[in-house]
């Protein structure tokens, strides 16, 4: 008599590349986080793909430009991976079939344009990409594969260019936004020559943007723990990419001898509460202050310990000393639960 393979099991076995650890490592079926990414993607879903050619709400304030066109777009992101991982934790044909649109949408109509803070929730479908990609329809595979290359080639010959020197933003947090995005991209694709690439810009960026305490440059110059985040995240999730690949870049150190692991040690006083920082009060970018000005929350006043918390639970799949720090901020997203099969309990 065969064997019989669960549907769900079956499923993460699609979902794995040869040669690779999981994307994810919480094991299905998760049909309460399938049942919760659900509710959430329903919320989202609207009259169909909000896909457009270009994004940009970088460097303007709402109401500017194409910010708002950019911000309703932008929905489709959490939407995509929220669809892919309800599929991986209950594998259901209306969910694959969904995600397959949105995807087969975004890689047919956007064009990259290589600013990684107007790309860097990508991320999200680089995650969808390898949690479904055996799965998905062989020309929605083959099309997304190709759209992550092109994004994760791009950032690799941006950050190489000779014309990009070594200061500004080649070195602050959208040097780590585009490592991130780099990284994903070669690991979800299995591209050894793109992940050797991206490893060496994580481990410059360890020289040039963490300082030896373990702070970062973004603080000294925008005097903002907001802006510490916003560079630890993109590394922390470059690092879980790479411990995919067996790798360990959480203490890997730079030419400053801080390590990612350092820098998350650094911010723990201020996000356990042992330290307190208000924002913004000696920053050098005018922006800061128009944003502050024109009433754009988070701005001003003092740092929210609760705003690390996403931080630290990316972190904690990478350290679990960092989880009590994760638990005593918020309770980790259903998208992270679904993935990692981490939870604010023990």
């Amino acid at each position: 008599m065969p064997l019989r393979i669960p549907c769900a099991i079956t499923a993460l076995l699609l979902a794995l590349p040869a040669g690779a650890a999981p994307w994810c490592t919480a094991e299905p079926p998760l049909a309460s986080l399938a049942k919760t990414l659900l509710a959430d993607a329903g919320k989202r879903a609207g009259e169909g793909p909000r896909a457009v050619a270009r994004l940009h709400t970088e460097g303007t304030l709402p109401h500017q430009g194409i910010w708002d066109q950019s911000v309703e777009a932008k929905k489709d992101l959490p939407l995509i991976r929220d669809l892919a991982l309800a599929w991986r934790s209950d594998p259901a044909p209306a969910t694959l079939s969904q995600l397959a649109a949105l995807l087969d949408a975004w890689s047919k109509v956007y064009q990259p344009s290589f600013n990684p803070i107007d790309e860097t929730d990508f991320d999200t479908v680089i995650d969808a990409f390898a949690i479904s990609r055996q799965a998905l329809p062989a020309a929605t595979r083959e099309a997304t594969a190709q759209w992550v290359r092109v994004l994760g080639e791009g950032y690799i010959a941006q950050m190489r260019h000779p014309a990009h020197p070594g200061r500004g933003t080649w070195t602050n947090n959208w040097q780590s936004h585009r490592i991130k995005l780099a990284t994903l991209a070669a690991v979800a694709l299995e591209d050894e020559g793109l992940f050797a690439a991206a490893r060496a810009e994580f481990r410059k960026q360890l020289g040039q943007n963490l300082l030896a305490d373990g702070s970062t440059i973004d603080f000294g110059e925008r005097d903002a723990l907001h802006y510490t985040v916003y560079d630890l995240e993109p590394l922390t999730r470059a690092a879980m990419a790479a411990a995919t690949r067996g790798e360990d870049w959480l203490h890997l150190t730079g030419n400053s001898g801080a390590s990612l692991a350092s820098a998350l040690d650094w911010l723990l006083a201020y996000a356990r509460g042992d330290k307190t920082h208000e924002e913004y009060v000696h920053t050098t970018v005018k922006f800061d202050l128009q944003r502050r000005d024109a009433g754009v929350p988070g701005f001003g006043g003092m740092w929210e310990p609760r705003s690390s918390s996403q931080l630290y639970w990316l972190a904690s799949t990478l350290d679990a000393r960092y989880r009590e720090t994760a638990q005593r901020l918020n309770g980790p997203p259903a998208w992270l639960s679904a993935c990692w099969g981490i939870s604010k309990t023990p």
